[in-house]
């Protein structure tokens, strides 16, 4: 049963912050980490990973970074395992800044690393797992929500020898995979805390700024088929799609309230994003969400659900009315629509936990005693 919830957020300031489980011909391969004050980052190597698409790649490194460490009970089951999975473009240790770690990870916080085993992966195609700018190029396979999530589940079953998670939470494509982890794997986790999505394939606007976003990076003659020298100048123009995307107009016209700071802030994001972007990882980002849609599978998602959005999300607006279609049909689920506030920063609310942690604690409160 679904209960929709609208209330008020209640928060301090905040500065702005940043398909079913297939056959595997899968073996596990060493794992290699190193501890730092930030957490032990570590690589995975699962061998021989049979994609969707059929095709296979010899060695898939799936790059983490963890906090804490995991306790068992006396059956051997993990019982304090969180794995937080980040948004298209992002990587796992985005959720170590103040905003968001510095919230939920300290001494006394909701998910204090004292108390919690957290997991922080870099999916397939970002940060420090393979991708295609690692060489492959264009040649790369073209990986899905699916296959992400399936080597999320090597990574932690073979890589981190995690047999159970506490909670699965996740931001913008990280929100997605948390749905394909509830009917996929529907007994790994007691909870799921998808935040910034619908569990429903990405038509209408959504799917057409995708659909522009990879057009405009294809189209270009600098693409050269994937095998450019120097980024295509259509990386420009994709990123500027992605501002649209993702931004909210409430907080942009507070953010720039003249023309000068308008023409200021834009240029400074344009030119970060040409910095930190490869024309094919942005490529293949996007066009893994080409075939989700848990909308069909939502009765096998048997654990609790807390699904949190806000009103200003451009990507997904509230007034398509899809989460009050479709929650209904998650057997243990909770909706929370977040309201236009001064604290709500439109899609990238999923990342400000100071918005919708009451939320997260009140749900870790009603999940099963382990």
């Amino acid at each position: 049963m679904t209960v929709v919830h609208l209330r008020r957020a209640t928060s301090p300031a905040l500065s702005l912050a940043r398909s079913v489980a297939l056959s595997l011909c899968v073996a596990a391969a060493a794992v290699t980490s190193t501890a730092t004050a930030q957490g032990t980052q570590g690589d995975f190597v699962a061998r021989e990973f049979k994609f969707t698409t059929g095709e296979v790649l010899p060695e898939l490194r799936l790059h983490y970074t963890t906090l804490g460490a995991p306790r068992r009970d006396a059956a051997g089951v993990v019982r304090n395992a969180v794995m937080i999975l980040h948004g298209t473009g992002g990587t796992g240790r985005g959720f170590l800044s103040a905003t968001y770690g510095g919230e939920l990870f300290g001494p006394g916080k909701l998910l204090d690393t004292a108390r919690y085993f957290i997991v922080l992966p870099d999916g397939i195609g970002h940060g420090g797992s393979s991708k295609p700018s690692d060489g492959m190029h264009a040649k790369f396979p073209r990986y899905t929500y699916d296959d992400m999530v399936r080597a999320q589940w090597l990574l932690l079953t073979q890589g981190l020898g995690v047999n159970h998670l506490r909670i699965i939470m996740g931001t913008s494509m990280g929100c997605m995979h948390a749905w394909v982890w509830g009917y996929t794997y529907p007994a790994f986790a007691d909870g799921l805390v998808p935040l910034a999505c619908a569990p429903a394939p990405i038509v209408g606007r959504n799917r057409m700024m995708r659909r522009m976003i990879m057009d405009d990076i294809r189209q270009d003659p600098g693409y050269k088929g994937g095998e450019y020298t120097e980024q295509p100048k259509g990386v420009n123009a994709a990123n500027q799609l992605l501002f649209m995307m993702t931004s909210a107009p409430l907080v942009q016209h507070r953010q720039a309230p003249t023309r000068d700071a308008a023409d200021s802030a834009i240029t400074a994001y344009l030119a970060n994003r040409a910095r930190i972007t490869d024309a094919n990882d942005m490529l293949y980002q996007f066009d893994a969400s080409r075939e989700y849609d848990p909308s069909s599978h939502l009765a096998q998602v048997t654990t609790s659900v807390l699904a949190i959005n806000s009103a200003d999300d451009q990507v997904n607006p509230p007034e398509l009315g899809v989460m009050d279609r479709l929650m209904p049909l998650v057997a243990k689920g909770k909706f929370v629509l977040l309201p236009i506030t001064p604290q709500t920063r439109g899609h990238g609310t999923h990342s400000l936990p100071a918005v919708w942690g009451s939320y997260l604690a009140d749900f870790l409160k009603v999940l099963p005693e382990r």
